[in-house]
């Protein structure tokens, strides 16, 4: 029988992208949103997982690490993998210089060490962008996969480095790196489709949900070994009416023939080892 591997992923940004990625850093009320995720949303998805017994992988930035250390440390210890989403939440191309990058990227790996004990082997970039360091920056710093990027859908491939995409002349491809990428979508990311600011509205829930469920079993009947990530945000599909249809979905998740929830890590080294 097929194995196909279902990775759900949090994004557990606390307060830290409503102070590095958005405008009005200082707004109470954008911070308190982020507050909902660690004092709210988090405890609430948990606790969902544990009836499921999934283990599932939290990118988690230095900075909630950092600040809220016993939401960070609840995570850890009921047996979910934390991996790495820069230290302040910062996108990649809007480091002054690939040292000031290198800078917050070690110190992100410091505070999953401090709370883990190891170092952390994968890596999803905030806002899922690189600039033209950071693949280099992860290969210094001995990562083994990332999750930012989308050039397939529901298979995993390895990065590629030295492309070019001129305006006025072919793109080139590249060559392969050891970089293993598991993709994510847009498509399968709640933040976009609920999370209201300036740039985003809301989408019709059902719909989104139905779209995530459609996906899935598109990829169990058409590609070998699919993977589908999902990615997530405590403050965002911790609200109290969503938790119910995550639900509905993992339901029909672990009901699938030959399907396992796993880990992006696992997934990654399997690739890896391939």
């Amino acid at each position: 029988m097929t194995h196909h591997s279902v990775c759900l992923t949090f994004d557990f940004d606390g307060v830290s992208s409503w102070i590095h990625s958005f405008e009005s850093p200082d707004s109470p009320t954008k911070l308190s949103r982020g507050l909902f995720g660690v004092d709210v949303g988090a405890p609430r998805v948990l606790d969902l997982l544990d009836e499921f017994g999934v283990e599932t992988t939290w990118f988690t930035p230095g900075h909630t690490i950092d600040s809220f250390p016993e939401a960070a440390e609840e995570v850890w210890s009921r047996g979910h993998d934390v991996q790495h989403h820069g230290w302040s939440h910062t996108r990649p191309r809007q480091y002054e210089s690939r040292a000031a990058e290198y800078d917050d990227v070690k110190r992100g790996v410091e505070s999953i060490v401090d709370l883990t004990g190891r170092r952390p082997t994968g890596y999803r970039s905030p806002s899922w962008d690189f600039s033209t360091h950071t693949l280099g920056i992860l290969d210094e710093l001995g990562f083994e996969w990332d999750s930012s990027q989308m050039a397939t859908d529901f298979e995993p491939y390895r990065i590629r480095e030295g492309w070019a995409a001129p305006a006025d002349a072919p793109f080139e491809r590249g060559t392969e790196t050891d970089i293993v990428e598991v993709p994510v979508s847009w498509q399968r990311d709640d933040f976009p489709a609920f999370a209201f600011n300036r740039e985003r509205g809301y989408a019709n829930e059902k719909a989104v949900f139905r779209q995530w469920r459609e996906q899935f079993d598109w990829m169990v009947d058409n590609v070998d070994g699919g993977v589908f990530v999902l990615t997530m945000h405590p403050q965002v599909i911790g609200q109290s009416h969503r938790l119910a249809r995550l639900e509905s979905f993992v339901e029909h998740v672990a009901d699938a023939p030959g399907v396992a929830f796993e880990t992006v890590d696992e997934v990654a080294d399997r690739f890896g080892s391939a």
